[in-house]
């Protein structure tokens, strides 16, 4: 007899249809069009029917997913972790990893495709952390407000992370211990644990910022060391670390007002030509020459509905459980979004972080399509007694 269980992960006719969020997909939808758009013309060797066939994959992804019951999703998040540690440790220690040129190793070469298993590992750690906390309050409501949930859940995220960490992806890395604060935080864990822990840790990190200005210090590379360099004094390194950032900005202003794509349309050439990178960590540049400050605004406004959205789902869900996983994924792009934009702005010292559903790359877009099928799976469960 066939096992029937395994058709019970899709229930479709509990789910409250009338809340399913079609306003957050038509958002997505806009972002992925003007991604399309700035990408055929910035982007080397771009084939607009691979991202065509990459997009459409992507969303019946997010509709699989969003049929797909959270809760069971979480009831294999042990397999999922164990998955993930993996993929991630694979870039640097197998022979699949590859760096593609750019000496951090964050892709697995799958000959059909260039993983980036970071992108996954970041939604795999915020259903691992969702799931932990739940479980802290399952037991006892008392339990979650303990030194021993604390350390727990660093563990559990710094395993991983320290795999990131030696792929030389520090932004990533960083990302993923936001999310941590903002989860933990948003968990319950209280001040009795999160005072103590940031009065040790504020500290901390100023030392290890002295530390990594120091000549011989062994913590970052030496180009991640000029980065922050180049940062701190712009001045001296004009033509050195900080001359990517410097066209970066150059290059949005001089959009102007309404961008180079309405007043000067026929123009052959853009700022943008002398920025590298730019349909990934700096595509914001050519969205800020090409669409102006309007539309860098408007563009601001349908991110910001993103976030909003997700802050949104986590206030109706239904359990504890959904309302962590929202905030997690919330939390997930408001710092990708504001490191992205910070860099190519030049607020922030340079680091390699793709910007939601417009930078190029197909394992960022379908992460991000896996995390909107989750929240529109908490927004459609039904009142669970």
């Amino acid at each position: 007899m066939p096992d029937w269980k395994i058709f019970k992960i899709i229930s479709l006719k509990r789910y409250n249809w009338k809340k399913y969020d079609f306003f957050l997909i038509s958002v997505v939808v806009m972002l992925l069009c003007i991604s399309t758009f700035i990408l055929t013309r910035v982007a080397n060797n771009f084939s607009i029917n691979k991202q065509i066939i990459g997009l459409v994959f992507g969303f019946i992804i997010m509709g699989v997913v969003s049929l797909i019951d959270y809760h069971t999703i979480c009831r294999y998040i042990p397999i999922l972790y164990i998955l993930g540690t993996l993929m991630v440790a694979a870039t640097r220690f197998s022979p699949i990893g590859d760096d593609l040129s750019t000496n951090s190793y964050r892709w697995l070469d799958l000959k059909v495709i260039y993983f980036q298993p970071s992108e996954l590992v970041k939604i795999i750690l915020i259903l691992t952390l969702a799931t932990f906390f739940n479980r802290c309050v399952q037991r006892d409501d008392r339990k979650i407000n303990s030194w021993k949930t604390f350390f727990e859940a660093c563990l559990l995220t710094f395993i991983p992370t320290g795999f990131i960490l030696v792929q030389s992806d520090l932004s990533s890395s960083i990302v993923i211990i936001m999310v941590l604060v903002i989860m933990l935080i948003s968990s319950g864990v209280g001040k009795k644990i999160l005072g103590p822990v940031a009065a040790i840790v504020v500290p901390s990190i100023l030392a290890l910022f002295w530390y990594i200005l120091q000549p011989g210090q062994k913590l970052l590379n030496e180009y991640q060391v000029d980065r922050i360099l180049g940062f701190l004094h712009p001045e001296e390194a004009a033509l050195g670390t900080m001359f990517q950032q410097n066209n970066s900005v150059l290059s949005i202003a001089s959009g102007k007002l309404y961008g180079k794509m309405i007043i000067d349309s026929g123009e052959t050439t853009r700022n943008y030509a002398h920025v590298s990178v730019k349909d990934s960590d700096f595509v914001w540049t050519p969205i800020g020459e090409e669409f102006g400050f309007i539309g860098c605004l408007i563009i601001l406004a349908l991110l910001s509905i993103l976030i909003f959205k997700c802050l949104i789902t986590a206030k109706r869900s239904r359990d504890y459980l959904g309302m962590m996983i929202a905030i997690g994924i919330g939390a997930m792009y408001c710092f990708q979004i504001f490191f992205n934009i910070g860099v190519n702005t030049a607020i922030l010292p340079n680091t390699g972080l793709p910007l939601p559903f417009l930078s190029n790359g197909l394992t960022s877009i379908w992460s991000n399509m896996i995390s909107i099928g989750i929240l529109l799976n908490i927004g459609i469960q039904p009142i669970r007694r």
